[in-house]
């Protein structure tokens, strides 16, 4: 098995669900507009950027509002979104997520984030987990998934190749992302049919078990150590 030197995260549906909230602003945008909610509108909204899930919110209204209204709403939205985030805690993160990355951080194993979100520093922030990452791939500097751009900009950060990231993914797009970013490795996290591509496809972080794919920093510094020790001559006694 390869031995892993870092580790690259998505954020939402890996680290904490904040596709709800996003959900709830639009939702709240829609019910200010006076405009219907339908039963697919969720759905649709899966994986969009916020422009394209404005058009599925005005749906055939949209042609009533200008480019700059358009605008405008979309800011309003995030405005809600930004204030509902202010709501999360620590209590929020997922199944496994708390624990993983205590123990990243105690074997020094550097961590990266991978996500569209651009207000996921602020997500990091408010579940009182930005102190582990060291390194936010910025969004707008990369083609959206499943272009592998914003995976290696992040594996570029924290100054590792590609190869020896291990990167964690909820959605399908996510995986193939991973999977072409030029050797990396794919935990997928979530149902094993929708992220069937992934090299371990897992429910939860729960069952991810670091110790079997991890070469700390402090063991690598061991082992560099022991072999220095060796290399050096036997004092003669006597």
């Amino acid at each position: 098995m390869m031995i892993y030197r870092a580790a690259i995260f998505d954020l939402d549906g890996v680290i904490a669900d904040t596709a709800r909230l996003h959900l709830l602003a639009w939702r709240q945008l829609a019910e200010g507009l006076n405009l219907p909610w339908a039963a697919d509108t969720e759905e649709r909204l899966k994986g969009l950027e916020r422009m394209a899930s404005l058009e599925v919110i005005l749906g055939n209204k949209s042609s009533e509002y200008s480019e700059e209204a358009k605008i405008a709403l979309a800011a309003r939205k995030n405005s809600r979104y930004q204030e509902l985030i202010r709501s999360l805690s620590p209590a929020d993160l997922l199944p496994g997520a708390g624990e993983l990355l205590t123990w990243l951080d105690s074997q020094q194993i550097p961590v990266g984030l991978a996500s569209a979100s651009k207000n996921a520093a602020a997500v990091l922030e408010a579940l009182g987990i930005s102190r582990y990452f060291s390194v936010i791939a910025d969004p707008e500097k990369s083609a959206p998934k499943p272009a592998p751009d914003i995976f290696l900009a992040a594996a570029k950060g924290l100054g590792v190749d590609p190869e020896f990231c291990i990167a964690f993914e909820d959605a399908a797009a996510g995986v193939s992302a991973i999977k072409s970013a030029e050797g990396m490795t794919a935990v997928g996290i979530g149902s094993p049919e929708v992220l069937k591509d992934a090299d371990y496809p897992l429910a939860t972080l729960l069952e991810f078990t670091p110790n079997d794919f991890f070469l700390s920093v402090l063991a690598e510094s061991g082992v560099r150590q022991n072999k220095n020790l060796d290399k050096q001559p036997n004092e003669k006694t006597g």
